[in-house]
């Protein structure tokens, strides 16, 4: 049962795509000549459309402009088979100046990425989309303007200071509170127990915490967290350590096609007690792109070219084997919609009504409804700036927006290769983990001895182990001797004392014979 709505449009007014995926279901088998019924709610806001534009809300929001919606049963996105209406008597503007945020939101949306539009033009509805000529022509210009330039990410010109607070004050480090990531299970994040336990790590811990989350998270000696082992693989989990493997299953693009949540659910609950089988407690997906283009090279890691059918599958697919306390990064966030180039400061230029309402939407779905708690972020830039340290995508759509409260990892970390990726810009950011290898410095921060620095580190730590203290990190396998162990021994020593018993026994009986013989 595919549910889609049609909103009203005004021409020259917010753009609206005319057809929109609003939710779906699925029956069980129907037997021929029976019925079965589905049940499809969703809120009148997820009907609102972005008005990046300014069109009703100065400086962008979500509206839900007054007029009739047509709610349409399909069985695709052009085969209509059932349809209703819905009236808005009023314009709905959710920001603060008007009607609050949507329910959905942790806090109000606004423009955020103004700076990412580029000097392009975008198609739009206006006047029977008149300008189609000009916003589907090849660009005659590949050059950046100037503002683009002086604003342009990279290692030569990122500025600490624009992210730094000149009043920070040295954090404690090494001190001897006696608290270990054990005490942290189910203690909430702003828990003033957490400052207690950050106090106790050292800059030498913090930097090994953030620069080797490659494949694992790094030993913390301080509150007793052990090394833990991190896999990727969208379609099947692969121990690099071990090489062990589990079970490879269809492509995320088959499991869209199934359009089926419960299958989605099933999936993601296989894959995380494969991944609680093997001791992994860090699992690279499931992946969230969208298929821009039939031909980019990701495509199979990727559910669809829809953002509700990707954020509803991939939602399912996070709960199912969170079940298990199994960190899902959900990745690549975001905009990594193609793999020509994405290691060579590739520059994705978009608008933000195509970001939150495409690109952006199965992330947003995954965190609110999926329980999404970890994300790998993207190789290629937003506009003019590394996603992996990109703080409106990070801190102000992430965190504040979405209301997640996790841990970040980057891409793999190439460092001074690529020329843009550093954990100095990262952890001032947003960022948390470097995806690199133990052993390997380059995923370090530097001057460690100044008091901002040491800040930013002790805030991604904070968010990495509030993480790993709410996953399957936690348990008896990693902190002492498993449960199942303690039985065998207990069974082992039961057996050996009646062994023992009954060979006192027998030699008891022997002696008893051979002194009657005698």
């Amino acid at each position: 049962m595919e549910l889609y709505y049609t909103p009203p449009y005004y021409n020259g007014g917010i753009e609206k795509s005319s057809v929109n995926l609003i939710d779906f279901g699925k029956t069980d088998i129907v037997d021929p000549g029976k019925e079965a019924s589905v049940t499809i709610t969703f809120a009148l806001e997820d009907m609102a459309s972005y008005d990046y534009s300014g069109v009703k809300a100065d400086g962008g929001a979500y509206v839900l402009e007054a007029g009739e919606y047509d709610i349409s049963l399909r069985s695709d996105s052009h085969t209509v088979i059932d349809s209703r209406q819905v009236t808005v008597s009023s314009d709905i503007i959710y920001n603060d100046a008007n009607d609050g945020k949507r329910s959905s939101d942790q806090a109000t949306a606004s423009n955020l990425f103004d700076y990412a539009a580029g000097d392009v033009t975008y198609l739009s509805r206006k006047d029977g989309f008149s300008n189609y000529a000009e916003a589907t022509a090849a660009p005659t210009d590949m050059s950046m303007t100037d503002t683009v330039l002086d604003g342009f990410y990279c290692q030569n010109t990122f500025d600490a200071s624009k992210y730094d607070d000149p009043d920070a004050v040295m954090p404690v480090t090494g001190a001897k509170n006696g608290l270990t990531i054990e005490d942290m299970a189910d203690v909430a994040y702003d828990d003033a127990k957490w400052d207690s336990l950050l106090d106790q790590l050292t800059i030498s811990e913090m930097n090994q915490l953030i620069g080797t989350g490659g494949y694992a998270n790094a030993k913390v000696d301080s509150i007793g967290l052990p090394a833990t082992i991190e896999c990727d693989g969208p379609a099947a989990i692969k121990n690099n350590y071990t090489g062990q493997s589990g079970t490879a299953y269809p492509a995320a693009t088959m499991i869209a096609a199934t359009w089926s949540k419960e299958l989605a659910a099933r999936r993601g609950q296989s894959m995380g007690r494969q991944c609680d089988d093997m001791n992994v407690v860090g699992w690279y997906g499931p992946a969230m792109n969208i298929h821009r283009t039939p031909f980019s090279g990701r495509n199979f890691e990727y559910y669809s070219e829809d953002g509700i059918l990707s954020g509803r599958i991939g939602a399912c697919e996070v709960s199912g084997a969170k079940e298990y306390g199994v960190q899902c990064y959900i990745k690549h966030f975001a905009l990594n919609d193609s793999e020509s180039f994405r290691k060579n400061m590739l520059c994705t230029w978009t608008n933000e009504h195509a970001m939150r309402e495409i690109y952006l939407k199965p992330f947003e779905i995954s965190v609110k409804d999926g329980g999404a708690d970890n994300v790998m972020t993207a190789f290629n830039y937003i506009g003019n700036v590394w996603a992996g340290c990109c703080p409106e995508l990070l801190q102000d759509v992430l965190r504040g927006e979405w209301g997640f409260v996790g841990s970040t990892v980057t891409d793999w970390f190439n460092g001074t290769i690529d020329g843009n990726m550093i954990a100095d810009s990262a952890i001032r950011t947003g960022g948390d983990k470097m995806l690199s290898s133990a052993g390997d410095q380059k995923g370090f921060a530097t001057n460690t001895d100044q008091t901002a620095t040491v800040v930013a580190m002790r805030n991604s730590c904070h968010n990495i182990l509030y993480s790993l203290a709410n996953s399957n990190a936690i348990n008896e396998r990693n902190f002492g001797t498993p449960g199942w162990v303690k039985m065998i021994y207990a069974v082992d020593v039961v057996v050996a004392v009646t062994v023992a018993v009954l060979e006192a026994f027998a030699i008891m009986n022997f002696l008893k014979k051979r002194k009657s013989s005698v």
